[in-house]
């Protein structure tokens, strides 16, 4: 009876946390920890209409539309947020995101400071937002060359591009420099649990007080 007791009393809605960062910085590489090291946690799967690179799958990796898709979901409120990015857009789907918060499990986001603004104005309650900044320009640079998904003008495109993202951190609730992957990865992980504890976002301990305090 207690066990039943304490199970609803913890019950709690779920958050969106958000990683940005410049490309090259780590967010996807500290997206895919986390979601390899923590439970009741999911990737929010984008909507994209840029070309599926070697090894993504559809609907594991991204959602792979069209332009004129793209268009119509966005027309149609389907997104909660959408951006340009490189020439290409990137969405994020409404309704999966709204039922996993509804029924207490976290959704995780890895999209840019445009993404982020749009998730902020339309759910700032449910919203943790983190920011992942590179120990220094030099290592940003050798980190988009060593992982060798792009050619050398998209590389130059994006670092050029760093400057402007990276004047976006103080917009962020989280900053974290990514100096050390696995420490890194800690202090991502510490920021979780701890917006996980919130009392906002934990309702099911309102029923739980007034029963201690009806016993006592």
């Amino acid at each position: 009876m207690a066990r039943r007791a304490r199970s609803k009393a913890v019950a709690r809605r779920g958050m969106m946390l958000v990683l940005s960062s410049p490309s090259g910085a780590g967010k996807t590489t500290l997206s895919r920890m986390l979601l390899t090291e923590e439970h009741n946690i999911a990737l929010s799967i984008s909507v994209t209409t840029r070309a599926r690179r070697p090894g993504e799958v559809h609907g594991r990796h991204y959602h792979f539309v069209d332009r004129k898709k793209f268009d119509q979901m966005a027309k149609a409120g389907e997104l909660l947020e959408y951006a340009e990015v490189f020439g290409n857009f990137y969405g994020t789907p409404k309704q999966p995101v709204e039922k996993a918060l509804k029924h207490g499990r976290d959704v995780l986001f890895d999209v840019d400071w445009q993404g982020t603004k749009q998730l902020r104005k339309h759910a700032r309650a449910d919203l943790v937002s983190v920011f992942i900044l590179p120990p220094s320009s030099g290592e940003l640079a050798r980190r988009l060359h060593t992982r060798a998904q792009d050619d050398k003008k998209v590389i130059r495109a994006r670092m050029a591009k760093a400057a402007d993202e990276m004047s976006h951190w103080a917009e962020y609730d989280y900053v974290v420099v990514n100096r050390d992957l696995d420490r890194a990865f800690n202090d991502v992980r510490a920021i979780l649990h701890a917006e996980r504890l919130k009392r906002e976002r934990q309702p099911g301990f309102d029923a739980f007080v007034r029963g201690l305090q009806k016993n006592i």
